[in-house]
């Protein structure tokens, strides 16, 4: 049997390799602390699941759900946008519905890019950025980023015959893996950038609420672009409201491409269970303390574990950022992290993901995940001390 050739493109995944392996250690009797995955541990709240589950009652909400029946949630996300950052949305023509952001950013290269077209992905990068750039036929064209620049991409430094080739640039802050943040004036000079090489410009942005500090605000590209020239940018509750599992997101931005996406969806999918949305338009117009205190959940996590790595000699900074912890290995790792995590799962049941699973330029890093309690972020970190001290690497 042989298959399409795009399969060699996406045979690799951090996050499928490291399941592969917390599989095998979990099989030889390893108690696994899972920080290898950005999936919260903490509740949705209440009210939300409540109103999930008074749906379920409903048999009016067990069918199919087409485009048109998802205008109370779409109306609900342009309301929530327009409040947080004061741009005008028009929910029939600049929001789409999504199973989750990923089917967006995955799904979006298939309506800008013919094979051989060229996008421009931070390196390190989310992987599913790069996945739907290989199922598109297109080339990538990574954009390193280094701690030196603030883990920023630097425009000038991409050839201008790559330029030529490209048709979008995709741009994800609050950033993962690195947490780092870009300001206002970065986007700014990307929609510029994008401006005068004619390029779509792609914002996905998850942790729009995860920063820990009130002097700190995280934009959105719209401000750079409020006429939203050429931009999209998605979002999705997995974050600030703990339902990842419920997969809900969603895009706004240019009504040309919001139709292209909706029409690449529509031969792909229909949207998730009604109920679901009911509740997702619950949690964006729930009060704001419910999301503070995720926020304020993983700022503490951040805290004990930066200070529990510091105890064991491992100084790493301290993220502004997200719910990661982005941290330059010691040596003798700083080559390999692959090596590092298959081995410390294997012998600590200690799961993170190598940085060279964000890209090359992630090489020499690995990202933690605070999706565990205080405590338990402080048993790993003993674990890890364990590692250090007994298995130089091979």
């Amino acid at each position: 049997m042989q298959f399409a050739r795009r399969l060699q493109s996406i045979s690799r995944n951090v996050f499928a390799d490291m399941d592969r392996a917390k599989t095998q250690a979990k099989s030889l009797g390893k108690e696994i602390i899972d920080l290898s995955l950005g999936s919260s541990d903490l509740p949705v709240a209440k009210d939300t699941i409540e109103v999930i589950a008074d749906a379920l009652e409903d048999p009016n909400t067990h069918g199919y759900l087409l485009h048109a029946g998802t205008k109370d949630f779409r109306v609900a996300a342009a309301d929530w946008y327009s409040k947080r950052f004061g741009i005008a949305v028009d929910p029939e023509t600049e929001v789409l519905a999504l199973i989750g952001s990923q089917e967006g950013t995955a799904h979006l290269p298939l309506a800008i890019l013919n094979p051989g077209d060229i996008a421009l992905l931070l390196d390190p990068g989310y992987p599913s950025h790069a996945g739907g750039v290989y199922l598109a036929g297109g080339i990538i064209q990574p954009m390193p980023l280094l701690a030196e620049n603030g883990f920023l991409p630097v425009f000038e430094d991409i050839p201008l015959d790559i330029l030529a080739k490209s048709k979008m640039m995709v741009l994800s802050y609050p950033h993962n893996p690195t947490t780092a943040i870009a300001p206002l004036t970065f986007f700014n000079q990307a929609v510029n950038f994008c401006r005068q090489h004619n390029l779509v410009l792609v914002h996905d942005f998850p942790y729009t609420d995860l920063v820990f500090s009130p002097e700190i605000f995280a934009p959105s590209i719209l401000q750079a672009d409020p006429q939203k020239e050429l931009s999209i940018e998605f979002f999705t509750l997995s974050k600030s409201y703990n339902m990842g599992g419920f997969r809900i997101g969603y895009a706004i931005g240019n009504s040309s491409l919001i139709q292209a996406l909706r029409q690449i969806k529509a031969v792909v999918d229909f949207n998730q269970y009604r109920g679901i949305l009911t509740g997702a338009i619950a949690a964006l117009s729930s009060p704001p303390a419910s999301v503070a205190q995720t926020v304020h959940t993983f700022q503490q996590r951040r805290d004990v574990f930066i200070q529990a790595l510091q105890d064991i000699g491992w100084s790493v900074p301290s993220p502004s950022a997200t719910m990661y912890i982005w941290a330059k290995l010691p040596e003798p790792w700083q080559h390999n992290s692959v090596d590092f995590c298959t081995k410390l799962v294997a012998q600590t049941g200690v799961a993170a993901s190598p940085g060279a699973g964000f890209g090359q330029a992630g090489e020499g890093y690995v990202r933690f995940a605070l999706v565990r309690d205080p405590d338990t972020l402080r048993h790993a970190a003993q674990k890890i001390q364990q590692f250090l001290q007994t298995s130089p690497k091979s």
